[in-house]
């Protein structure tokens, strides 16, 4: 048996019922925090908290799934991601590699930045388009693709969900802003510029979670606290949406 635990956005306390019992029957206890990471938990403390050695994985070792289907086969498996279990396309190829093997897997959700940013801003959630990821530009290599998809949401009026690099280390708001504006000055479409409304969510699920939105002029300057932080440039917004934002992100 593989079952995939999501252990949702803040600290250990997120774990579900159902969550923590998969933990107290497993055998073995994986964990991936490459994809994302809880803001306020560490390994050591989950081990503490769940009375469990857990072993962390790299990217390879999920991707090539050997080790983790290995030990399922004859074991109870867990494999421990933040925030739900399924939200990456890493998890979905690994519950299928499983499949193929025989292996039976269960899933286990929790809470997402999906759905958390969207509640937090107000925002609706079914207004929103493709989710893009923002990752860290490389010596010689600066990818636009995500000023492609926010370009295309924005023509058809709907919200985008920016994830923020974390490897190697997490990408703040601030940098995520300058890479946007980066992007403008590289393709010059008119798709972003300092008065685009953006929004940043700041350690979701945290209790001192914080919430802003604002010109993205203004925002770039602005002090958001510690990582994890996410991006979410809204579309056409609807008169609720606009006065959820005004309300409870500071919109002016």
């Amino acid at each position: 048996m593989l079952t995939f635990v999501g252990l949702g956005l803040g600290n250990w306390k997120d774990i579900t019922l159902r969550g923590k019992e998969a933990i107290d029957g497993a055998d073995i206890i994986f964990a991936e925090f490459y994809t994302s990471h809880l803001i306020n938990s560490t390994v050591e403390e989950l081990e503490r908290a769940f009375g469990k050695k857990i072993i962390l994985l790299s990217r390879e070792e999920v991707e090539s799934g050997a080790r983790v289907l290995s030990e399922a086969e004859n074991k109870n498996v867990v494999l421990l991601v933040a925030g739900d279990s399924m939200i990456a396309t890493t998890h979905v190829a690994l519950r299928i590699m499983a499949k193929e093997r025989g292996i039976e897997t269960e899933i286990v959700h929790n809470a997402s930045i999906v759905t958390a940013a969207p509640g937090l801003l107000g925002l609706q959630n079914y207004k929103f388009g493709r989710t893009v990821s923002l990752p860290f530009p490389q010596e010689n290599y600066f990818p636009t693709s995500a000023y492609d998809f926010i370009a295309k949401n924005k023509e058809c009026g709907l919200h985008t969900l920016v994830l923020l690099d974390i490897n190697p280390r997490p990408m703040t708001a601030n940098e995520a802003m300058q890479l946007l504006l980066r992007m403008e000055e590289v393709r010059k479409e008119g798709v972003i510029s300092e008065k685009t409304l953006i929004a940043v969510v700041a350690r979701a699920g945290s209790e001192d979670c914080l919430v802003r939105a604002g010109p993205l002029g203004e925002l770039i300057s602005e002090d958001f606290g510690p990582p994890l932080h996410t991006l979410v440039l809204p579309g056409n917004l609807h008169f609720a949406e606009e006065e959820a934002l005004r309300a409870l992100a500071g919109l002016r």
